[in-house]
């Protein structure tokens, strides 16, 4: 049976604990800005103007996204595949989910807000790295902020070594795209190896 109210989905769980309801803040505080500065990785989400989801992982050094104030976050563009969907949905929307990570942390940081993209000088400035000075910024302003649970990242064991995959387990990226859209790709287009695919990757890293 599928579940069509509020109501039914309900009835399924127990109410929510006070302190789940009440652990969302209306801004970043101190932890939450703590949490921001050593991580390396941050998931962001957006919807289109059709409704049509993205999920996109950005990643740097720990404090790559820069936190201006309790309100504003600064994220950079780095280069990617061009296909810009999470771009595109914020120019459409302007809204956007955060959820950032800490390697061998379980809880998450989970932070949404209104978002839109500027080339603004200074803006970009202050997310320079060592190898760029990105094209452009997404400036988000928090609307919601709150810890996550450990119980996702505890289920998977993502951070356990003895459970993490060889590589080797999978083809490589381009024998995969190959099986994929191998049709529709050009006749000459190359079939990388996965050392030739992570070798052009830190060119452009």
């Amino acid at each position: 049976m599928n579940i069509t109210t509020l109501e039914s989905l309900r009835a399924l769980y127990d109410p929510v604990r006070e302190r789940s309801a009440k652990k969302e803040l209306p801004q970043l505080d101190a932890h939450a800005i703590r949490f921001i500065g050593l991580s390396p990785l941050v998931v962001l989400s957006s919807a289109g103007a059709s409704g049509a989801q993205d999920a996109s992982p950005r990643g740097g050094e720990p404090g790559f996204v820069k936190v201006l104030d309790a309100h504003t976050l600064l994220i950079p563009d780095a280069p990617g595949n061009n296909r810009l969907d999470t771009l595109e949905n914020i120019v459409q929307t302007g809204q956007l989910g955060l959820l950032f990570l800490l390697p061998g942390v379980d809880e998450t940081l989970r932070v949404n807000g209104s978002a839109v993209l500027t080339t603004d000088e200074a803006d970009r400035t202050r997310c320079a790295d060592a190898r760029r000075v990105p094209k452009l910024v997404i400036r988000v302003t928090v609307q919601a902020s709150y810890l996550h649970c450990a119980k996702a990242l505890m289920r998977s064991s993502l951070w356990d070594a003895s459970r993490h995959v060889a590589r080797s387990v999978l083809p490589s990226m381009g024998e995969m795209l190959r099986d994929q859209i191998g049709e529709r790709l050009s006749a000459d287009a190359p079939v990388e190896t996965q050392e030739q695919m992570l070798e052009r990757y830190r060119q452009t890293l």
